[in-house]
C-alpha cells in the first residue's frame, strides 16, 4: 500500500488530498467514484502524476449497461459552445493522466464523458466510445470527428497506437496544444492596444465628419472670404462622409465580403498567405510563428518514431500558411528522391542559415529530433520577443497619424476664427 498526492477538480473547484492505495489507478478510480476528476497523482517522495479531467456532472445522461452504451439524450440548445482548442487540450492531457494511472481507455471516455460540462463534448465522448466498442480504432475513431481532431493529431495517436506509446503521444500532443494555445494569446495581445487605438481614431474621425465640422460649415461660409485650404478639406471630407456615408459604408462591407470569399478559394488563399509573409511587421512574425509550429511537429513526429518522409506529410498539414506547407511538401519530395534533409530545406529559402546548420548537425550526429525542438525554441522566442515589440513598433506610427489628424482639425477650425478676430479688431 503506497500514499499519494493528488489534486482533483470537483462541483466546489480544485480539491488537494491524500490517499493510501495499491496503485495509481486505484487512487484515479476513487476519487471518479466520488465524482472528482483527478488532475495530478504523484506518489510521495517520487515522480508522478500528469493531468486529467473536468469536474463531474451526469447531465441527466444515460449510463452504460452491459450490452453497451446506452444512446444518452444530450441537451444541445442553440448558443451551445462549440468544442475549442483548450478543450482538445485539456482532454489530451486527460487521457495521458488517466491512461498514465492504468485506467482503460473506454473506462477512461466514460469518465470524462460524465464530467464533461459541454454537452457537445458529452456527445463527441459518446460517439467515441460507441466506435470503440464496436471495434474501431481510436485514431479512426477521432478520425470521424474532424472539426475537432486535425488531421496532425489524428496521425500522431495512430503512430501512438502502432508504436505502443499511446500515453506518451497525448503527453507530447497535449504540450504541442498548449504552446498553439500560448501563440494564440500572445498575437492577442500584441494587436489588442493598437486595435483599440485605431477603432477609436475611426470613432473620432466619424464624430468628427458628421456631428463637429456640420456645426461650424455655416459660421465658416458666413465669412465671405476664401477659406484657407486646412478648413476646406474639412468641410468638403464632411460633406463628402454626409453624402456618401452609407454608401462607402456599404461598399466597405461588400469588399471585407468579397475579400473573406476570395481567400477561402485555393488562389486567393495561396495568394494571401504569400502576401501575408512579405508585409512589413507582420510577415517576420507569421513566418517565425509558422516555422517554430513545423521545427515542434516535426520533432514530435520523428521522435515518436514516425518515418521522416510521413513525418514531414503529416507536418505540412499544420501550417497555417498554404505557401509554407508547398515548401514542406517541396522538401518531402526531394527527400524522397533521395537528397538530405538540409539540401532539401536550403532549396525552400524559407529558413535562416543558422537553422540549416543545426538541421546540418542534426543529420550528420543522429540527433535531430532534439536540434529540431531547439529550433522550435528558438522560433518561439523570437516570436514572443517579436509579439511583445510589435506594439512599440506600431505606436510611433498610430501617435504621428493621430498628431497629424489633431492637427488638421485644429488648424481647420482655428484659422478662420483668427482671421474673425482680424476683421473684428480692424473695425
Amino acid at each position: 500500500m503506497s500514499r499519494f498526492r493528488y489534486t482533483a477538480r470537483g462541483p466546489v473547484g480544485r480539491v488537494d488530498g491524500q490517499l493510501d492505495a495499491p496503485t495509481q489507478r486505484d487512487v484515479a478510480d476513487i476519487l471518479l467514484a466520488k465524482g472528482l476528476t483527478p488532475l495530478t497523482i504523484q506518489a510521495e517522495g517520487g515522480a508522478g502524476g500528469g493531468a486529467a479531467a473536468v469536474a463531474p456532472s451526469t447531465g441527466g445522461q444515460s449510463t452504460s449497461t452491459q450490452g453497451g452504451v446506452q444512446a444518452p439524450q444530450f441537451k444541445i440548445e442553440f448558443g451551445t459552445p462549440q468544442i475549442k482548442p483548450q478543450d482538445v487540450m485539456l482532454f489530451s492531457r486527460q487521457i495521458y493522466t488517466l491512461l498514465k494511472a492504468g485506467v482503460p481507455i473506454l473506462r477512461a471516455l466514460a469518465g470524462l464523458q460524465e464530467t464533461a460540462n459541454n454537452p457537445r463534448m458529452k456527445q463527441m465522448l459518446y460517439e467515441v466510445r460507441r466506435s470503440l466498442e464496436s471495434g474501431v480504432d481510436l485514431s479512426a475513431s477521432l478520425a470521424q470527428h474532424p472539426k475537432v481532431f486535425d488531421n496532425f493529431y489524428i496521425a500522431m495517436v495512430r503512430v501512438g497506437e502502432a508504436s505502443g506509446q499511446i500515453e506518451a503521444v497525448f503527453w507530447k500532443l497535449y504540450q504541442h496544444l498548449e504552446f498553439e494555445q500560448f501563440m494564440r494569446q500572445q498575437i492577442k495581445s500584441a494587436i489588442r492596444y493598437p486595435s483599440f487605438v485605431i477603432a477609436a481614431m475611426v470613432a473620432a474621425i466619424a464624430v468628427i465628419n458628421i456631428l463637429v465640422i456640420p456645426a461650424f460649415a455655416g459660421v465658416f461660409k458666413s465669412l465671405g472670404s476664401e477659406l484657407p485650404l486646412p478648413t476646406r478639406i474639412l468641410i468638403g471630407t464632411s460633406n463628402f462622409t454626409l453624402e456618401y456615408g452609407w454608401w462607402m459604408l456599404g461598399v466597405i462591407v461588400l469588399a471585407f465580403m468579397g475579400f473573406r470569399q476570395w481567400i477561402q478559394t485555393p488562389d486567393g488563399k495561396a495568394i494571401w498567405h504569400r502576401t501575408l509573409l512579405r508585409m512589413p511587421l507582420v510577415g517576420t512574425i507569421v513566418t517565425q510563428a509558422t516555422l517554430s509550429r513545423f521545427a515542434r511537429a516535426f520533432a514530435l513526429s520523428l521522435k515518436s518514431g514516425v518515418p521522416m518522409e510521413r513525418a514531414l506529410t503529416s507536418v505540412a498539414l499544420t501550417a497555417d500558411n498554404v505557401y509554407i506547407s508547398s515548401r514542406i511538401e517541396q522538401m518531402r519530395e526531394s527527400v524522397t528522391r533521395g537528397e538530405t534533409l538540409t539540401r532539401a530545406a536550403v532549396a525552400t529559402g524559407v529558413f535562416t542559415p543558422m537553422v540549416l546548420q543545426m538541421l546540418a548537425i542534426g543529420e550528420e550526429t543522429g540527433m535531430l529530433d532534439e536540434l529540431l525542438d531547439e529550433i522550435g525554441e528558438l522560433y518561439g522566442n523570437e516570436v514572443e520577443y517579436s509579439l511583445k515589440s510589435l506594439s512599440q513598433q506600431i505606436e510611433p506610427v498610430l501617435v504621428i497619424f493621430l498628431g497629424a489628424l489633431v492637427l488638421l482639425l485644429a488648424l481647420g477650425v482655428f484659422m478662420p476664427m483668427w482671421d474673425m478676430g482680424k476683421v473684428t479688431l480692424k473695425n
